[in-house]
């Protein structure tokens, strides 16, 4: 009796795990269809606020305010765009906030990647102190920190210039001194080791080894500090005075009458202003994910 039970579970074994995996194989294309559903969902979420800054760029004054509201122009026109060169001097603008957001990016590469690479693979006393700070920096709004470095910065007679706008960035920025250290921890010491018997210096270590590995590491840092950098509004508010200085975040805001605000142009300046951040996302996001990512060390 015994033997026959055994043989039975014996054969009944294999059924039961094949009909599980029939469930199985039934509840995955379940499961991936709703899990593309959702992706799909916030995908539209995210995007849905562009399409209408990109067709009420092409709307006319009659298309903007038609009731009830239509998410694509009746009749495209460019005249939106027309309008932003007369009303801004948008080259000029675009030049200005070129070059801040250049010279952020160039500061950034200068300082956080060596403070970066000083705070994990460098042995000293008191690094971990100093990560600790760096990181609650990143803790302190900058409401808190606004008046007194205005205060600084105007009493060194650097206001209505472009000093204030770039100079932190020399200095390091905290989230990407840490998104870089926490990447550079993947570095194997034994590489860097093995250098140093050589008679490699820490410079031509971290010139000739460490920054080609952190590729991935430094590109997400450059897109990070450049659209920081070239949406900021508040700080060519607080500091620029000459309308010549202005950013093109400041240029936009001439759209806003004291009564009205005209939104085909708006909308229009912001799709100019939104294309170059959007192209260079698009032109690097595989690093820009190995970035995020930190991958291990190929």
């Amino acid at each position: 009796m015994t033997l026959n039970a055994t043989r039975t579970l014996e054969v009944r074994e294999p059924v039961i795990e094949r009909e599980e995996s029939a469930r199985a194989r039934r509840r995955t294309p379940l499961r991936a269809r709703a899990r593309y559903l959702v992706a799909w969902a916030l995908g539209l979420a995210f995007v849905f606020p562009f399409l209408v800054m990109l067709s009420t760029a092409f709307k006319g004054p009659a298309d903007v305010f038609s009731s009830p509201p239509t998410l694509w122009p009746k009749e495209w026109t460019p005249d939106n765009f027309a309008a932003v060169f007369n009303a801004i001097p948008f080259w000029q603008y675009l030049g200005n906030t070129l070059l801040v957001a250049g010279l952020s990016v160039a500061g950034m590469l200068i300082a956080s990647p060596l403070v970066a690479y000083s705070l994990s693979k460098i042995g000293w006393r008191g690094r971990r102190p100093l990560l600790i700070v760096v990181m609650a920096t990143m803790m302190l709004p900058p409401q808190v920190t606004m008046i007194p470095l205005f205060l600084l910065w105007n009493g060194l007679g650097a206001t209505n210039s472009y000093l204030p706008l770039v100079a932190p960035a020399f200095f390091g920025t905290p989230f990407l001194i840490f998104m870089i250290r926490q990447f550079l921890m993947s570095v194997p010491d034994e590489l860097l080791q093995a250098a140093r018997i050589d008679g490699a210096s820490e410079f031509r270590i971290y010139f000739s080894i460490v920054l080609p590995l952190a590729r991935p590491a430094l590109i997400t840092a450059v897109i990070f500090q450049f659209v920081w950098a070239w949406t900021d509004f508040l700080n060519p508010l607080i500091y620029l005075n000459d309308s010549s200085k202005y950013t093109l975040s400041i240029g936009l805001y001439s759209f806003f009458g004291e009564h009205t605000v005209e939104w085909g142009p708006l909308m229009a300046a912001s799709v100019l202003f939104t294309v170059p951040a959007l192209v260079i996302f698009v032109l690097f996001q595989r690093y820009f994910i190995g970035g995020i990512s930190a991958g291990a060390l190929k």
